[in-house]
This record gives structure tokens, sequence and C-alpha cells, in this order.
């Protein structure tokens, strides 16, 4: 059997590699969203790529890509490079199909994505610091071994896989009137419009890029591809420096508009998704929830469908996350006063912030800083509140008591 080679992508490759799913890829839920659908004035449904094997949409591009593999090609294996989701979903997929695979990681990756990488059944090879390292590695393996590269967006069947999320979206809700979908290289986004736009072209479909690496949004804008510089993220998985050759002019075809996402807006959408729908996202797979609350979409009595990419979030950054759209909210602030360093001062101003229903979750205390007085005491809190409407309400009742605050988020 010799592998199929294409060079371009259809709704037909997509129809055939949803039929080559079934009872293997998790048809994931398309879940109704009462808190989401409130704050727009729309009717949202989650498409829960979050709970898919190994925790993203990215098995499904992996697995079609392998499927069309020759017998002689799968006996070299696969390889590819990943410091997150497309790793897992490659380890995971040729697994499945009892295929050799290689993973280059970079050093930094974290050690949960690389444990993962493992147990789903992947070789792990560390090299270099950054992804650019990684990616040469893989090449020069690919060259020694004859394994097969998979590359994690811009390849015909990796389109194609990803593709069959939007066949699944209209399956369920074949009357959706907008469809928000994550941008990084463009693969999950160009593989759900040509499906949808096949069956309905007159669905909007509305791509999400994180503000900290909008290459496909400059590239889009300007109508050729660009290399645009990637800025820290908390939405590294779509944190794509150039889009790819095949994606981008689907994009183009395809794509009714792409919007951009702050971090803020992105941390938000996490927190909201966590505390009212009980579901983990990743970063990246909370932008097309962030696109919602950004204020930049019209979405009222328009039935919405959002896709929630994947959920396979590093444990250590979910504090960081909780912890910022808690501050941009107003549901948590730090104050920084000077008391008289006497018996019964700190005990009257913490009972004013619990007069005002502050709720202190942490209390530094402190004389030795240059500045503060022999006779006073340096105190910084941090507190919990409602909202920004009570923060202030909260901040106003220490002024008007008589405290003078020195600092305040």
């Amino acid at each position: 059997m010799e592998g199929i080679e294409v060079e371009t992508v259809t709704f037909q490759m997509i129809v055939e590699a949803a039929r080559n799913f079934r009872n293997i890829i998790k048809e994931t839920d398309f879940c109704y969203s009462e808190s989401l659908s409130d704050l727009t004035g729309g009717e949202v449904y989650l498409k829960l790529e979050n709970l898919q094997q190994s925790g993203s949409f990215k098995i499904r591009g992996a697995y079609n890509k392998m499927i069309h593999l020759s017998d002689e090609e799968k006996a070299c294996g696969v390889v590819a490079s990943s410091a997150g989701n497309h790793a897992q979903g490659v380890a995971i997929s040729a697994t499945k199909l009892g295929i050799k695979s290689t993973i280059v990681m970079p050093k930094s990756a974290p050690f949960a994505k690389i444990y993962a990488t493992r147990k789903y059944g992947g070789e792990v090879v560390l090299e270099g610091e950054v992804y650019d390292e990684a990616y040469q590695k893989a090449l020069e393996i690919k060259e020694a071994t004859g394994a097969t590269f998979v590359h994690p967006f811009n390849d015909p069947y990796v389109i194609a896989g990803q593709g069959t999320i939007g066949l699944e979206l209209l399956k369920e809700q074949p009357d959706l009137d907008v469809i928000l979908v994550p941008i990084g290289g463009g693969g999950i986004a160009s593989g759900i419009a040509l499906a949808v736009k096949s069956i309905n072209p007159n669905i909007k479909v509305i791509g999400v890029q994180t503000k900290n690496a909008p290459s496909m949004y400059e590239s889009v804008r300007s109508g050729h591809i660009e290399s645009i510089p990637v800025n820290k993220t908390i939405a590294d998985g779509i944190a794509v420096g150039r889009p790819g050759d095949l994606t981008f002019p689907l994009i183009q075809q395809y794509v009714d508009e792409i919007v951009t996402v702050s971090e803020t807006e992105i941390s938000q959408a996490f927190l909201l998704l966590l505390e009212n729908c009980n579901l983990v996202c990743e970063g990246a797979g909370a932008v097309s929830v962030a696109a919602m609350l950004s204020g930049q979409l019209d979405l009222k009595g328009q039935k919405v469908g959002a896709v929630l990419s994947g959920g396979n979030i590093d444990i250590n950054l979910i504090e960081s996350i909780i912890n910022h759209a808690m501050i941009a909210t107003g549901r948590r602030t730090e104050i920084k006063v000077s008391i008289n360093h006497k018996p019964g001062e700190l005990s009257a101003f913490l009972n004013t912030i619990a007069e005002e229903l502050g709720n202190v979750v942490v209390i530094r205390q402190s004389r030795h800083r240059e500045g503060v007085s022999m006779y006073d005491l340096e105190v910084t809190v941090v507190v919990e509140t409602l909202d920004v409407e009570h923060k202030q309400r909260l901040i106003q009742k220490l002024i008007e008591t008589g405290y003078e605050i020195e600092y305040t988020n």
C-alpha cells in the first residue's frame, strides 16, 4: 500500500475523515451555556474539545494524517516537534495505530506535558531551549530514520481531521448563525470553516487570536503571509509566529472575520468557564469565550457555537490566571497602609474591612522598610470583594475612617 499525497483540502476529505473516526475518536459534547447566553444575549453552545482524548482537538488531525500513510511509511514511524497538545495528539494516535512515534520537545517544556506524551506512548527527545531548535532536531530525525514528519497544522490531512469538528457542530445544531474558533497556525479554523461553509455558506465563522501572537490576523489584513514576533501569552497553544501556506488561503476564503483578545480577557474567560460552567480550559482553549467577553462582537439574538479547543493547562499556571482575572474584575485587590504600632490598631483596621464585608486572604506586616516611621507599622492586605463597585466602596470607607492608603491595585 502506498501513502496517498494530496496538496489541498476538500470537503469530501473531511467527510471521509469523520467516517474513519467512527468509534475511534470521541465525538465531544456540544453543550448549551446559560451563563454565556445571559451575558451575550445570544444562544451559546460550547464544543468541548477540552474533554477530547489527550485533552485537545489535536488527535483528530494527527490520526487522520497517519491512517493515510503507506505500510512502508508506518514501519518507519512518525516524528513531530511540539511542546504541547500536538505532541500528545501524535503520540496517542501513533499508539492506536501501532506506529512508533518520536516527539521532540524543547527542554523548557512543562514536566506535565513531557510525562503525558510518554504516557501516551511517544518517545520524547528533549532538544534546545525554544521550539525552533526542537523543530530542527525533528527534521534531522526525519532524514536519519525515514520517519514521516507530522506537521501541527500545515498539512491537508491534518486540516481535514480538524474539520470534522465542523460536521459535528452542524449535526447537533444545524441552524447556527455564528461559530467562534481559535486560530494559531490555522489548522482547526480552516478545517472547521471549510466544513461548515460547504454545508451552509451563510454561517459566519469568526477566528480568534491572542493579541500577543496575531500572525494570522496581520497576514489577512495585509493580504499576504506575515512573520510576527510572538510575545509571552497564556494562550501558548496558539502562539504561532507565521501561518501555514496551506491554511492561509483557506482562512482568507472561508473565515469571515478575525478578532484578537488580550491576556486579561483570556484570563477572565478561563475564570468564567471554571466558576460558571465547571470546565477547565487552557488559555488557547478559552479564547473563543474571551472574544464574547471582549465587547467586540454583537451576538444578541444569534445562535452561537464556540469551540473550546483544549484543556491541557500547566497546573502551576492556574493560580496566576485566576488571580489576574480576579484583580481585573475588582474581586481581589492589594491595599497598603501605615498604622500606629500600638495595641488594637491592626485589629481596628481589619475590623473596618470586615464591616464592609471584605475578606482578607493575605496579610503582611513590616517595620523594616526605609521610610517607615519608628512609631508605625506598614500593613499590606489582599482583600476579596464582590466586584469593582464593592472594592471602591471598601476603599472609600477606609479613607473616610482616616487611613492613608499608600497603594492599591
